[in-house]
Order: C-alpha cells, then sequence, then structure tokens
C-alpha cells in the first residue's frame, strides 16, 4: 500500500519521480478520484495530483445529495436519469457510512411548476428508469399529509404532494474515500500540487507534466504515458496549457447553499419546492441544522473562490419565506454558506439553468484527454468511460490489453461493513465500543458514520493520545480526528480538516471557532510549518469563517 500521509509527503513525491506512470490524473475531485480508482484497480500504474485539496472545488461544495436527477426529466434527458438513477445504489451500497436514502417531499401548489398529474408521471417515470427499490418507490400524499410531515409548508394552495427517495451524502468524504481506496490499491496521489506545464516528445504528444509543490515552491517532473485532465472547474485552464482549447468549452454557474440551525428552521422532512421564479431549491435536515439551496448564476469570478453575495443570500431567503412563511427567515439567521461551481459544458441558445451536466470527453491532438461536465453521482460511470478510452488506445497503439472496470461491487474505503445491512449492525457495535473508551454515544456515532470501518483507527487514536490531548489542552475526540487526518487522509491545511474531511465549517462552525487555535498548534507541531506557512494557514482559516457568514457584497 502506498502512503496518504501529510508527515509522508516527501516519500510521495520521491515516488512520483521515480518512474514513468502509465497514467497521470490531473485533478482530485470526485471525477478523479473515481479515474484513479477505477484505473489501479485495472492494473494501471497511476498517479493523481491535485493543486489546492482533494475535493476542495465543486466535490465539497454541491448539495451533497446523490440524486437521480428528476429535473432532469422536465428535459427528456431520459438516459441521464435512467444511468445516475442506477448509480444512487451502487454508491450507496459502496460506501453506506457516507451515504444514506432521503424521503423527499415535493409538495405542489396552485399554480406551481408541478401538478398532482405531472408529479405523479414524472415520479412513476423516475422509478422505473432509475430501477428504484420497491420500498423506496414513489408515494403521493393529500394535502393533509404533507401538512403532516411537514407543518411548516406554505399550506395556502397545497394540493398534494410527491414522496420519493434521494440519497444524502458527504460529498467531500465520499471523494476522500473513492481516492484513500485508490491509494490502498497502489494508486499515488498528492494534494496542494500544480500542474504548471505539459511535457511533450519531439512529435508534440504528451509526455508529463512540470508541477510545483504549492507547500515550498519547489518543481518537479512527473512522466506518463497517457495524461487525463480532471479538473473540474478548471478543466478549460488545464486545456489551455496544452494549447488545445478549442470547439466546446465550459459555462460555469455558481449554485450558493446557507445553513441554519435547527431551532431557527426547525425542518422535519427534506423538500423540494418552487420558487417564485419557476426553479426549484432543496430543503434538508442534517442533523442539528437545515440548509437550503442552490442558486444558478453564470459565474466569471475567481474559480478557486466562489463566495456568496448579498443577491445570493436574499434569493434563497426569498424562496424560504415563499415556502415557509410563517418562519420570517432573514439575513441574521444565517450560520454558515458555501458557495460551488458547476461545470457545465457550453451549449448555444441555452439559459444557465437548463444545460445540462452531461458530462463529455475531449482528445486532444497532443493526446490530453479531458474528462469535462457531469454529476456527483454519475462519478463512477464517468471514469470507467475515461479508463475505457485510454485502455482502449493502448489496445490499438501497443496490442495491450486490460480488464474490465471493477469498481461497481469494490467498497471504498471505510465502506468495508458488508453494505447498507451489514453498516446497521457495524454502526451499533462500534458505537458501542467509543462509549465504552469514555465517549459520549453523540460522538461516537458521529465518528463511525465518518470514517465507517476505519473507525477502529481513529478509536485507537484516541485511547492512544487521550491523556496527551487532554495535557494539549485538546479535546480527545478532536485530536483523534486531526491525528487521522494527517497520518491518514492527507490533511496539511485547517482548512482541509475543518472543511473536507469534518465539514463543521459549513454545519458547525462555532465548533471551528471554538478548536481553531489548539488545532492550529497540534498541525504546526506535528507537520513542521515555518512561520510564513501558519501564518497564511491561519489566515485562509479566518477568511472563509468570515465569508461562510457574511455575504462579499
Amino acid at each position: 500500500m502506498t502512503t496518504f500521509s501529510s508527515r509522508r509527503r516527501h516519500e510521495i513525491v520521491a515516488n512520483l519521480q521515480k518512474e514513468t506512470l502509465d497514467l497521470l490524473v490531473i485533478g482530485g475531485g470526485i471525477t478523479g478520484a473515481g479515474i484513479a480508482l477505477d484505473a489501479v484497480t485495472r492494473g494501471i500504474k497511476t498517479a493523481v495530483v491535485e493543486m489546492q485539496d482533494f475535493a476542495s472545488g465543486t466535490s465539497s461544495r454541491s448539495t451533497k445529495l446523490v440524486h437521480g436527477g428528476l429535473r432532469y426529466l422536465k428535459q427528456f434527458e431520459v438516459k441521464m436519469v435512467a444511468e445516475v438513477g442506477k448509480e444512487r445504489a451502487i454508491v450507496y451500497e459502496n460506501g453506506p457510512h457516507v451515504t444514506t436514502p432521503e424521503w423527499m417531499l415535493l409538495p405542489f401548489h396552485e399554480g406551481g411548476t408541478f401538478g398532482p398529474i405531472t408529479t405523479n408521471i414524472g415520479l412513476r417515470a423516475y422509478d422505473y428508469l432509475a430501477g428504484v427499490k420497491r420500498i423506496e418507490r414513489r408515494k403521493m400524499l393529500s394535502a393533509q399529509l404533507a401538512l403532516e410531515l411537514e407543518p411548516l409548508l406554505k399550506p395556502d394552495g397545497l394540493k398534494g404532494a410527491g414522496y420519493y427517495v434521494e440519497y444524502k451524502t458527504d460529498d467531500a468524504r465520499l471523494t476522500i474515500e473513492v481516492i484513500k481506496k485508490a491509494v490502498e490499491k497502489g494508486a499515488q496521489a498528492i494534494n496542494y500540487t500544480k500542474v504548471v506545464s505539459f511535457l511533450y516528445d519531439d512529435n508534440q504528444r504528451l509526455r508529463g507534466a512540470l508541477v510545483e509543490d504549492q507547500t515550498n515552491g519547489k518543481t518537479y517532473e512527473i512522466y506518463a504515458d497517457k495524461i487525463i485532465n480532471a479538473g473540474g472547474p478548471w478543466v478549460d485552464e488545464i486545456r489551455e496549457l496544452d494549447g488545445s482549447k478549442q470547439g466546446k468549452h465550459l459555462h460555469l454557474t455558481k449554485g450558493v447553499h446557507i445553513v441554519f440551525s435547527k431551532e431557527r428552521f426547525p425542518l422535519r422532512q427534506a423538500i423540494y419546492f418552487d420558487t417564485p421564479d419557476g426553479r426549484m431549491v432543496f430543503a434538508i435536515p442534517r442533523e442539528d441544522k437545515t440548509y437550503v439551496g442552490t442558486t444558478d448564476t453564470t459565474y466569471t469570478g475567481d474559480i478557486a473562490h466562489p463566495t456568496m453575495t448579498k443577491a445570493d443570500c436574499d434569493y434563497i431567503i426569498d424562496a424560504i419565506n415563499y415556502m415557509f412563511p410563517s418562519l420570517a427567515i432573514t439575513a441574521d439567521d444565517v450560520e454558515s454558506s458555501w458557495a460551488g461551481l458547476r461545470p457545465l459544458i457550453e451549449e448555444d441558445g441555452k439559459n444557465p439553468g437548463e444545460i445540462s451536466r452531461r458530462d463529455e470527453i475531449f482528445i486532444a491532438e497532443s493526446g490530453l484527454i479531458s474528462m469535462a461536465g457531469g454529476k456527483l453521482t454519475g462519478y463512477r460511470k464517468m471514469a470507467e468511460q475515461a479508463v475505457d478510452t485510454v485502455v482502449e488506445q493502448w489496445r490499438q497503439e501497443k496490442g495491450k490489453h486490460y480488464s474490465e472496470s471493477e469498481t461497481m461491487h469494490l467498497a471504498i474505503s471505510g465502506g468495508e461493513v458488508g453494505g447498507s445491512k451489514g453498516f446497521r449492525t457495524y454502526m451499533e457495535e462500534k458505537t458501542a465500543a467509543g462509549v465504552a473508551l469514555g465517549m459520549s454515544e453523540k460522538d461516537a456515532k458521529k465518528l463511525v458514520k465518518r470514517y465507517g470501518a476505519n473507525v477502529t483507527k481513529v478509536f485507537e487514536l484516541y485511547e492512544m493520545h487521550r491523556k496527551e490531548a487532554q495535557e494539549s489542552n485538546l479535546d480527545p475526540v478532536v485530536y483523534a480526528q486531526l491525528r487521522y487526518g494527517v497520518a491518514y487522509e492527507l490533511v496539511y491545511h485547517p482548512t482541509d480538516f475543518f472543511i473536507r474531511r469534518t465539514g463543521a465549517l459549513y454545519f458547525d462552525i462555532d465548533w471551528v471557532r471554538a478548536h481553531k487555535e489548539t488545532v492550529i498548534a497540534s498541525m504546526n507541531n506535528q507537520l513542521n510549518w515555518k512561520a510564513e506557512q501558519k501564518i497564511r494557514y491561519t489566515k485562509e482559516l479566518d477568511i472563509l469563517l468570515e465569508q461562510a457568514v457574511n455575504p462579499t457584497d
């Protein structure tokens, strides 16, 4: 097994320079993670480089649903609904600790986007196309039943509701667990490593990349037979490095979500609802929070740092007060927020809300393969398609043959719990084990859900370092997760820990504020940062804490 420890970054860097790879993947979001896992399990010598942290772009800023895309039925994208709908169950069974079924209420009001007939037909078609399990198939509810499920719904003009299952996920942890499994299988993976230029042979065919380590500014060369660009919103920038951006290109749109306390927005039931302008928005309960989104506006700003504007915040608050008028929500109630970018493929004559998120592969004359577009739910199939493309090229060029994709029934890291049924028993057993170590039941359960089968190692670290944590004025549960993140999840910046590994900046921002100083001090000791690194990384976290609560204009 290769390493995924921040204490051994030098070892990863050295290994990347030792020999020519079969495949270099640029981009450590869910698409790049999926490609790496698919490739390495076929025996392909693979590495992933990510210029920021893994999942730091779109893959940590989605609606956090592995869903079948019911809204795409309205655009008659039947094939997409069928493909990604069936993938939901695969994603769930391969990682039941990071994905869970969630019943979704789709209310219909007089004059709204959906009515009883269209809702019934749409959900019936959805069940059929997506291969939905019998126990999860849609139900049609009266207005009275809908209000019993969610009393906050606007009663005026309510005619009834559809009731169907989506799948809730932690998008960033899903990505991390996929990459960890790829590393367990032998892939190399490193974050904070930016491709700054490409290397070519005499025929102008790609043979590698010059990369810069963002932690120290050093550059080095990585050689590979094939290179896949899985840069998400940065796909076109990487194509420009290669001089091959032509034809179709990305159209970036921004989606914002905002988070409220359960006390201020006591939502019982996930809702997919109409907005006054005819769009659809999700309101989803998550532990002791409720989050709502998303917006959909064309974006031309800094790709690495999209933020919530006042207009974004007002739009979502207006939508909330339209559907849940008794709440009288204001901007002062916002606890946190996030903004993400959708890397859509530009098609003339369509508005941002209508452009599809279907994926496409672009192959440049240099040999650069770019995977563009797509949805979180379809990451595994996208990866299979990308690796199939490379495998077919090798077959034609060299007569090499590789096996078919093996990821359909491959548990991701932490998912080795016997599927969704096995995880229920595993949850009970491991929660009890955590309590026996001295944790609260709430903390133990949260850790099992977050780390799945890897929680055993987190518990070991808790027991081993409890006294050390207390002496350092650190909560032992926090310290165990931090030690695990640094040693096994390539945590290097405080934002890696507080956003991508725990989701706390979005869903428990006070926890971040409470533990910020002690976590940074501990990371400084563990990773031997230079003084300027500590200052820079602390400032990075402070800025994100500020932007999560306060709109940028």
